[in-house]
């Protein structure tokens, strides 16, 4: 191939042309390699690679891909472990072949990914040894061309030939923007910095929230590791399923930080002041973030992203609490400064279970303007935690920090404790308990806005606008979605949204529609 080197670039070929052709140095496994076009025969011989687990191999054979995956795609799974310098896809059976530049490369690449589980798409995919010891193939498949291209030149720190605008535009900036869609768990400045630095030096960042979406600037020291950032990780999610990375070039070339806090950082200059009310960058976190335990994607392969097991650590950021020890483990919380003549169990299950499934709540006789609340798990405790520490509730500023509990316990059987302690262990309510459900991923921090579903056909804007007024407040703006079941309804502050949400939800609407309200990220 003229004027790409030593990458190659593999294309779709038929099983008789695989088989008559010297593409492959493996001899006797070519049968492993077919399209489906052969016949029945042919499709009985010996499938090595689906049968048998194949020595070591710099080319790699990735199955269960989803239909239209791209080549950039295939390769951004291999970049962080080395050069990647050949591809062959074989579109009709959702597989590809993908050749490292080394056997070590793609050993540490299937050892990584025995432990976790590769995603495409949010699709699992499997990744095994080929039997092929290299790829030998034409370049006349001229997008993938293009993206190896791109990648071999970022990766030798040159700049891609005017070819791989086909797949790539070239980085012009250093600096990248970064949105996270889909934010079921608390993304904060250190993960993202232990994210990135693995392509190269991180200068600075800067995070913010953009119509309700969190979003940052992040800068490298040059444009070509921007680039290898953005090929790598666009599109891939920080956890399982959720926190997905769109990533673009920004406008700006340089950023210009003013404070070095939880919400912008100059590395190079550590010496800037932390800034009126922001808590400055604590040492300790960072060095728990790089604890040998974490399995985690700021873990040790470079660059690689991973679902992240310990998703409570990256909350645990956003909350400023201590990874060590047993503190916040069980996924026990306390909430205090509770309006105690207005609290009850049920109202902060309402709310609470926004974030997560909440299994029992109880307020505390002694100290009523306090309450202990169990999650499902810890990192549904921390997402909580961040969300909801510091909004307003029947018009007191809560406060809710981890427990040293480990979990609520339930009054003995006879005594009556005044209905202060409630299981909802079996509640109907819970948002969480199917796998996979859309829920997770329309997780939002309190807003103006709410989201309004399973409405009844005959229930009209105005039905829905007196209905959140008498729970107190003012409805500010109201849209119905096109098959109005569905709808938006503004308010005039947050605080008047979480007292609709927690008065409404659930709230029957006649033929046993209960209405499902959430927070929202669109604005009206």
């Amino acid at each position: 191939m003229d004027g790409i080197g030593d990458v190659a670039v593999g294309v779709k070929r038929g099983s008789d042309e695989l088989l008559s052709s010297s593409l492959y140095n493996s001899g006797s496994d070519m049968s492993s390699i077919s399209d489906g076009t052969s016949n029945g025969s042919d499709s009985k011989k010996l499938r090595v690679e689906d049968r048998m687990e194949a020595p070591p191999s710099r080319v790699l054979h990735i199955r269960k891909l989803p239909n239209e995956t791209s080549e950039t795609e295939v390769i951004a799974l291999g970049l962080p472990f080395g050069k990647v310098t050949n591809i062959l896809t074989l579109k009709g059976k959702n597989q590809a072949f993908l050749e490292l530049g080394t056997e070590e490369a793609a050993i540490t690449m299937v050892n990584y990914y025995s432990t976790v589980t590769p995603h495409v798409r949010n699709v699992p995919v499997f990744i095994q040894y080929s039997n092929h010891k290299e790829l030998k193939t034409d370049a006349g498949n001229q997008r993938a061309q293009a993206v190896l291209q791109a990648v071999s030149a970022v990766q030798g720190g040159g700049t891609p030939t005017s070819g791989s605008d086909l797949a790539l535009t070239a980085a012009s900036s250093p600096v990248l923007r970064i949105i996270i869609d889909n934010m079921f768990y608390p993304v904060t400045l250190d993960v993202l910095q232990q994210i990135f630095s693995k392509f190269g030096t991180v200068m600075k960042i800067i995070t913010f929230t953009k119509n309700n979406q969190f979003q940052a600037l992040l800068q490298f020291n040059d444009p070509s590791t921007a680039q290898q950032a953005k090929i790598a990780l666009d599109g891939q999610n920080i956890y399982n399923s959720c926190c997905t990375l769109r990533i673009d070039y920004s406008k700006l070339v340089n950023l210009n930080v003013k404070y070095n806090n939880d919400k912008s950082r100059d590395y190079t200059r550590p010496e800037l002041p932390a800034g009126d009310g922001q808590p400055a960058m604590d040492p300790n976190m960072a060095a728990a973030f790089q604890g040998k335990d974490s399995n985690s994607l700021l873990g040790k392969i470079p660059g690689a992203l991973s679902p992240l097991n310990a998703a409570a650590a990256a909350a645990a950021a956003a909350g400023r609490v201590a990874l060590s020890g047993h503190s916040g483990s069980s996924g026990v919380l306390l909430a205090s400064n509770l309006n105690e003549e207005m609290v009850t169990p049920q109202s902060l299950f309402t709310l609470f279970g926004v974030y997560g499934d909440t299994q029992r709540v109880k307020i505390l006789y002694n100290k009523k303007d306090s309450a202990l609340i169990q999650m499902a798990d810890a990192s549904q405790a921390q997402l909580a935690m961040s969300h909801l520490n510091g909004q307003k509730m029947y018009g007191k500023v809560i406060r809710v920090a981890l427990s040293k509990h480990t979990s609520v316990q339930l009054p003995r059987d006879g005594l009556d404790d005044q209905g202060l302690t409630k299981d909802f262990t079996n509640s109907p309510l819970h948002r969480f308990k199917k796998p996979g459900s859309k829920n997770f991923q329309n997780i939002f921090p309190p807003s103006t806005t709410l989201h309004l579903s399973n409405i009844p056909t005959d229930v009209t804007e105005e039905d829905l606008r007196l209905l959140f007024s008498n729970a107190g407040g003012t409805v500010n703006a109201f849209k119905f979605f096109q098959d109005h079941k569905m709808a938006l309804l503004q308010m005039s502050t947050v605080e008047e949204a979480i007292q609709g949400l927690i008065d409404l939800h659930n709230y029957n609407m006649g033929d046993n529609h209960h209405l499902r309200v959430s927070f929202s990220k669109s604005s009206i």
